[in-house]
């Protein structure tokens, strides 16, 4: 499984690439179907990006979020594409770039590279956010969840094998479905899945609503499959 990890950035994704996503993800609109996000990351309690490199990206994407709080599409793709923070993770970037995440989607280890056909962004909305939206029958787990007042709903989907899994996280507002973010697992036991759905509901994943500050405490959860 080496090969399925090699990518063409040694070091760090040309600006000049991501800006030409971004320009043309803000023409379509392509940033409607990601919600909100913080760039602290929950792990670090630190930026992934600095301020200056955060505002540069949204004057780019024509949005207007305050720091620290914007689009996830824009944060969570593009922003960890030029995120070099480690976390106990690894780089941001990473599963973009490692191939790991696309496989698990079904998808060539290239898919969400920052080159081919569309931009990143749409590319990765295409193959999370259905599966959000209606969740595969094989799905590891389905775990929804609301806010106290009723207002947001929170879903967690692992999809693939235990072996190799990914996490899909999505915030329903406003009776749509956005996604958060993506990210691969190396493993995932009964016991991981069961520890999902007995921790105490919140905002995970750096998410945030428009009602809702990141961590903000959730009703209990409905583990659905």
């Amino acid at each position: 499984m080496t090969d399925a990890y090699a990518h063409p950035y040694d070091s760090e994704v040309p600006h000049e690439t991501i800006d030409d996503h971004v320009r043309a993800d803000a023409a379509s609109g392509a940033f409607d179907d990601w919600g909100l996000s913080t760039v602290i990351d929950e792990n670090i309690d630190t930026p992934v990006i600095p301020r200056d490199e955060f505002e540069r990206l949204h004057a780019l994407a024509g949005l207007n979020d305050v720091w620290p709080i914007a689009n996830a599409g824009l944060l969570h793709v593009y922003g960890y594409l030029l995120s070099t923070v480690p976390t106990p993770y690894g780089l941001k970037r990473d599963r973009w770039l490692n191939g790991a995440l696309a496989l698990t989607l079904g998808l060539p280890r290239e898919a969400f590279f920052p080159i081919g056909t569309g931009t990143l962004l749409s590319r990765v909305t295409a193959a999370v956010l259905p599966r959000l939206i209606d969740p595969p029958k094989d799905a590891l787990l389905v775990l929804d969840q609301e806010s106290i007042e009723g207002a947001t709903e929170v879903r967690t989907v692992l999809v693939g094998i235990p072996e190799s899994a990914a996490v899909l996280y999505g915030v329903r507002e406003g009776g749509r479905m956005r996604v958060i973010t993506a990210f691969p697992l190396v493993a995932v036991s009964a016991s991981f899945r069961q520890s999902l759905v007995d921790q105490p509901p919140r905002l995970r994943y750096n998410a945030a609503t428009s009602t809702l500050s990141p961590r903000s405490p959730l009703a209990a959860s409905l583990r659905t499959q």
